[in-house]
C-alpha cells in the first residue's frame, strides 16, 4: 500500500480552519536557507532543487537501487521556517527583504545519509543544479505546536496568526519561538491565491 501522507497523516497535514494543538514527532528534512523576498527566482530555484533530490529518492527503485527499509509513498509538500533580520523585526509592517528562511522537503524514515548521497549523484549526473551544494539533510522536531489550516493569499495569513494567538493565550500556551512553520499544501503556481491551502504552526509550550 502506498504512503499518503494527505490519507495516512492527516493529523499532521489537514488540520481545520481552527486553531488545533499536535505533537509533531522529529522527521527527516532535505533542507536549504536563503534570506530575502520570497517572490524571487533564487527561491524558485531553492523549490527546484529540493524536489529534484526528492523525486531522486522516490524513483531509486526505478534506477535499480532499493534503500533498506524503502516503500511506496508520495513525495512530501513544500514547508518552510519563517523568521525576520534584527532589522525587519523593528518594522511595524512586513518587508519581505527582511525575511529568513529555510524551506525543507520532509523525507520518509528509511532515507539516511548514504540514500541521499546517491540521490546528490543521480541529480549531478541527470540534472546538475547551482544550488545543489547549499542543501543539507537533517532532522527537526516541532513537538507540541499550535496548528491551523489558512485558505487564501500568503498576505491574508496575518489575520489567522491572531487566530492562533488567541487560541494560545485562552489555553494557558506560550510560543517557543517567533519562527513559524507553513506547509504548502497548494501549488502557488496553478492555484488560484483565493483557494491557497496552507498549514501554519507555532511551537508552543504551557505556561508554568
Amino acid at each position: 500500500m502506498k504512503h499518503e501522507w494527505r490519507k495516512h497523516e492527516k493529523n499532521l497535514y489537514m488540520p481545520k480552519q481552527k486553531p488545533e494543538l499536535v505533537t509533531v514527532p522529529e522527521q527527516k528534512f532535505l533542507m536549504i536557507d536563503g534570506e530575502g523576498n520570497p517572490n524571487s527566482d533564487e527561491f524558485a530555484e531553492k523549490i527546484e532543487v529540493l524536489y529534484s533530490l526528492s523525486y531522486a529518492i522516490r524513483m531509486m527503485p526505478k534506477q535499480g537501487y532499493t534503500p533498506e527499509g524503502y516503500f511506496e509513498y508520495t513525495v512530501y509538500p513544500l514547508e518552510g521556517v519563517w523568521d525576520l533580520t534584527e532589522k525587519g523585526r523593528k518594522l511595524d509592517t512586513l518587508d519581505k527583504d527582511e525575511l529568513l528562511y529555510t524551506i525543507m522537503i520532509r523525507q520518509p524514515d528509511f532515507v539516511t545519509d548514504e540514500v541521499v548521497e546517491r540521490a546528490f549523484e543521480n541529480v549531478r549526473k541527470k540534472k546538475p543544479h547551482p544550488l545543489l551544494d547549499e542543501v543539507t539533510f537533517g532532522t527537526m522536531e516541532d513537538g507540541l505546536s499550535v496548528q491551523i489550516l489558512h485558505v487564501g493569499p500568503y498576505d491574508d495569513e496575518p489575520q489567522t496568526f491572531e487566530k492562533m494567538k488567541e487560541f494560545i493565550s485562552n489555553n494557558n500556551l506560550e510560543i517557543v519561538t517567533l519562527k513559524h512553520r507553513e506547509i504548502y499544501l497548494s501549488d502557488a503556481r496553478r492555484v488560484e491565491p483565493a483557494k491557497l491551502k496552507t498549514v501554519l504552526r507555532y511551537r508552543v509550550k504551557a505556561m508554568q
